[in-house]
């Protein structure tokens, strides 16, 4: 068995002394402590010593922890970094990069951070989420930014502002052209860079059918994780992210069938294989944690 790939992300305000306090047994792969738009203007120095705190009461907790940041062109991101990096997050998820040029800063700011601190070097990894027009514009180009980047999502909120949008969704809740594009781009570029694509937030967090539908839907397109906002969606992603039993074992049979074979496409089940199937099995039991024979 290997380390089953992440597939629950899950906010957490980085000022709320409750939610920090609940946040460990939620069940989420990975916890974002936010200090970017779920902390007041007033209450960023408070947030960044509670998640500094968090992060040294919890290392070695079963949950990836990573760090929301403010944006670069804020005057907070330094003080955020200086705050949180000493206690080793496993990454910062950096909002709203307008260019490749935001990644590249980032990763030297951790760099000196980490020198400073006896942290390893390239230790700290980097997730983006793009959600403004010129991110979304140029995030072709930030695949090769940083050897940091290890993830990428989207957001479709603060892009509908940026666009001087009154909404981000048609009468029937489906997103607007702009960030389907925004999204497909996301899945395109982390396929390409070899980063893991991770869906963005379903707003409505009581909407369970709508949820499981936008997982689905999701990890069928090549998204291996989503964000969660609310504690009741980590189940429900959890679940439509985590590989079934009859597709565990289908795609093991997949496997034992090509390391038997000495060509590169051979018949299944009535069904004629080649090595896109072959790599669909593999990344199947990656997802389960679980190392091809």
């Amino acid at each position: 068995m290997s380390a089953r790939q992440l597939r629950s992300y899950t906010f957490v305000p980085g000022d709320s002394d409750k939610k920090l306090a609940k946040a460990g047994s939620l069940g989420s792969d990975a916890l974002i402590l936010c200090l970017e738009d779920a902390v007041s203007e007033g209450r960023k120095a408070v947030a960044r010593a509670m998640v500094a705190e968090y992060l040294e009461g919890n290392r070695g907790a079963p949950a990836q922890l990573w760090v929301r940041v403010n944006p670069l062109a804020t005057a907070h991101l330094l003080q955020d970094l200086r705050a949180v990096i000493p206690a080793r997050p496993r990454g910062v998820l950096l909002p709203k990069p307008a260019t490749a040029a935001d990644i590249v800063t980032l990763d030297h700011y951790l760099t000196a951070f980490e020198a400073q601190h006896d942290i390893p070097l390239g230790m700290t990894g980097i997730m983006t989420l793009v959600e403004s027009a010129s991110g979304a514009l140029n995030q072709g180009t930030f695949a090769t930014a940083s050897p940091r980047l290890r993830a990428m999502t989207w957001g479709a909120e603060d892009m509908a502002a940026d666009l001087g949008a009154a909404a981000n969704t048609d009468d029937q809740g489906a997103h607007f052209l702009v960030h389907r594009m925004n999204r497909a781009n996301c899945l395109l570029l982390c396929a390409a860079g070899g980063m893991q694509a991770i869906d963005g937030i379903c707003a409505d967090f009581r909407d369970e059918t709508r949820l499981r539908r936008e997982c689905q839907r999701a990890r069928q397109e090549g998204f291996s994780a989503k964000i969660a906002i609310h504690p009741a969606q980590i189940p429900v992603i959890n679940q439509c992210f985590t590989p079934s039993a009859a597709e565990i074992a289908h795609a093991r049979r997949v496997c034992a069938a090509f390391a038997a074979s000495t060509t590169g496409t051979l018949a299944l089940d009535g069904k004629m294989l080649d090595l896109p199937h072959l790599k669909q099995a593999r990344r199947i039991l990656a997802q389960a944690g679980i190392t091809p024979e």
